[in-house]
């Protein structure tokens, strides 16, 4: 605790520090800075995320970002009454007294451009739990290393090279949000309340959990379908992931708030794990190489961006209102990127059905009572016909083997 507060502290004094020249920052310093046990998880409206926000504000400065707040500062500050449906957008209210106060920090890399590219990512967490969090036992500090300390690493990391792009012709907006754990707070505010104009903005890339990157390279990619361009450029500038490309532009991350202000976005995002939402969520678990390639990654798909001019935006289905309501869980955590057929198991949270029946991590749920399970849709939709109390059979793939086991809901 003594080292990671020193370390801590230097590191503000550091980056808030005008320096002639930037100072290069690894992305394991980023993460191992916003991860530390010092920040408290970085739970909004707390003092570890207002020196979160301190922190992320001097690497802007050192950087040499221009400031894009509210009033020539790097912040726009919000004040909100907190609700408990964490992912889900809600609509904040501003409070004259007995609020919370949340801030976005925010930079400009001017290149004199005519279009503004936001990139974005949150930075708060869940302190230390609460609502939201899958730990089961006594409080403990989340320090949120994938998510989303990942995201925010991966983003300065990545305005770095930006800066350095000298034949660059957008300018870019790098946007750290606050609140997206309480409900995509900061995101909200943000497309309400703008600091430029939305209409210099061609398009926007949000980057949330990206710090697990898995041994066969798969990268999800949301929005897919908010432009006719997305698809072509993600798969022509690919070096080698395996791409799961989704179309909606609705998800449970920032770029939401965005799409509904009628903007092509983008979620990068390579997936669940059982430490989501956990304090386990540390620094030492990431895939930092993994973080290297999809900024770099990244780095090509906006100079491929740069060469269109012309960004259509297009609606796309919300696959969240076709998921149906159930009354009852298995106590799993799904593993998003599986291409099925089937839903694999990338978690078991204890105490719970799953974990009672003797299911575990990597088992593919294939049939759950009279429903064949072909993917996460499905899954939900025979989950749905069950109430508490029931008792069904599930049939589940382990390696080689077929299993059934009964579980009770």
């Amino acid at each position: 605790m003594k080292y990671a507060q020193l370390f801590l502290g230097t590191a503000l004094v550091l980056a808030a520090c005008r320096t002639e020249a930037p100072v290069e920052v690894t992305l394991q310093e980023d993460v191992g800075i916003l991860a530390a046990d010092s920040l408290m998880g970085r739970e909004t409206g707390t003092d570890g995320a207002r020196m979160a926000a301190d922190y992320l504000e001097g690497r802007l400065r050192n950087m040499g970002l221009k400031p894009a707040g509210a009033q020539g500062t790097y912040r726009q500050t919000f004040v909100f009454k907190p609700r408990r449906d964490p992912h889900a957008q809600i609509t904040f209210e501003e409070a004259d007294s007995a609020g919370i106060a949340g801030m976005n920090v925010m930079g400009l890399i001017d290149k004199g451009g005519s279009r503004t590219v936001v990139l974005g990512a949150h930075y708060d967490h869940l302190g230390m739990g609460g609502e939201g969090s899958l730990h089961r036992g006594e409080a403990a500090v989340h320090n949120g290393a994938d998510d989303n300390a990942s995201g925010v690493a991966v983003l300065l990391h990545l305005a770095q090279e930006i800066n350095r792009w000298e034949e660059a012709r957008d300018n870019y907006l790098i946007l750290l949000f606050s609140g997206e754990e309480m409900g995509l707070l900061g995101s909200n505010y943000f497309s309400k309340n703008p600091t430029l104009s939305l209409d210099e903005v061609p398009f926007m890339l949000n980057l949330d959990m990206v710090g697990r990157l898995r041994p066969d390279s798969t990268l999800s990619v949301s929005g897919t379908g908010t432009s006719p361009i997305w698809n072509q450029v993600l798969n022509s500038q690919n070096p080698g992931f395996k791409l799961v490309l989704q179309e909606s532009g609705v998800g449970p991350s920032d770029h939401t708030s965005f799409y509904l202000q009628d903007i092509p976005v983008l979620h990068f995002f390579t997936g669940q794990h059982p430490d989501y939402h956990r304090p386990s969520d540390d620094a030492g678990k990431l895939n930092y190489e993994g973080m290297e390639a999809i900024s770099a990654y990244l780095m090509k798909v906006l100079r491929a961006m740069e060469t269109q001019r012309e960004v259509a935006f297009r609606k796309t289905k919300n696959e969240s209102e076709e998921v149906p309501a159930f009354k009852v869980a298995l106590g799993v955590v799904p593993d998003y990127l599986f291409e099925g057929p089937g839903m694999r198991i990338d978690g078991v949270s204890e105490g719970k059905a799953a974990q009672q029946a003797g299911l575990q991590k990597g088992d593919v749920v294939l049939r759950l009572g009279d429903s064949t399970v072909t993917d996460m849709m499905s899954y939900m939709r025979a989950l749905a016909s069950f109430q508490p109390g029931d008792s069904t059979e599930v049939v589940v793939g382990r390696g080689t083997d077929s299993l059934r086991v009964s579980v009770r809901f």
